[in-house]
């Protein structure tokens, strides 16, 4: 099927801010959003607070997700211990009536950039990383200091803010999902190299530079001024692109 739809992809680790970027987006740049749709997947995960189903997920059960593997229209993913379902027929035939914005993991983002059925589909990808291309050098040109290890603990305490801050609380099934989406940040870094762009962002979902202000400030401003240009299609110097030979691939 022909489309004459953009597929934009925003991706990044769990917790780095691409669910504020997108709500920044709409409250400031809704005209940049207006013609586009949002991809919506299906999800073995109980919706998080404020997430409705069939807006922000398709939320099924396990089993549910499991049989779309006999489907040849559906691609299913293990992302962070959950599943997670793309239906490739109807992104098909939404791209031929508008664009499409994915905004969510490097695992489905990744699918989405090399499927063989969307290689003629027009496409602008993002990646959001919480660290700098010039840290990332740096870090590892230090004796003693273990990338991988430095990026769980990073990603770990982001992701202990986001969830006290919405649950209080934390029970022991919280802290075992912050490790499992903590510990998977390394493997989708390695995945940036494969986005056309990546923007450094330090103001993850947990900093309130997003919204304790009325505009976002600090990285989160960069963050968000750099992808609203992106999408009117221009290019700010900000935005970097990393090199293939970065990390090693995790598996």
């Amino acid at each position: 099927m022909k489309t004459t739809g953009r597929l934009i992809i925003l991706s990044g680790p769990s917790c780095v801010g691409k669910s504020p970027l997108f709500k920044a987006l709409r409250q400031f740049e809704p005209e940049l959003l207006a013609k586009v749709r949002p991809l919506v997947l299906y999800n073995s995960r109980s919706p998080r607070p404020g997430e409705a189903d069939g807006k922000d997920y398709h939320f099924r059960s396990r089993a549910e997700i499991e049989r779309l593997r006999e489907n040849k229209r559906f691609v299913v993913i293990d992302v962070r211990g959950d599943l997670q379902a793309l239906d490739v027929e109807e992104l098909t035939r939404n791209l031929a009536k508008s664009d499409m914005l994915f905004e969510g993991n490097p695992f489905i983002g990744e699918t989405l950039l090399s499927h063989d059925k969307l290689q003629a589909v027009a496409r602008l990808s993002v990646f959001i990383s919480p660290v700098a291309l010039e840290e990332v050098r740096f870090l590892q040109a230090q004796p003693g200091v273990e990338l991988d290890k430095l990026i769980v603990d990073v990603m770990r305490r982001k992701l202990l803010r986001r969830t006290r801050r919405q649950k209080g609380e934390l029970s022991l099934k919280d802290l075992e999902e912050i490790e499992r989406r903590a510990g998977s940040a390394p493997r989708e870094l390695a995945m940036a190299c494969r986005f056309h762009h990546v923007i450094p962002n330090h103001d993850g979902e947990d900093s309130e530079n997003w919204n304790a202000f009325y505009h976002p400030l600090g990285d989160a401003r960069r963050t968000f001024l750099a992808v609203a240009a992106l999408l009117a299609g221009r290019k700010p110097a900000w935005v970097e692109k990393w090199p293939a030979s970065l990390f090693a691939r995790k598996d």
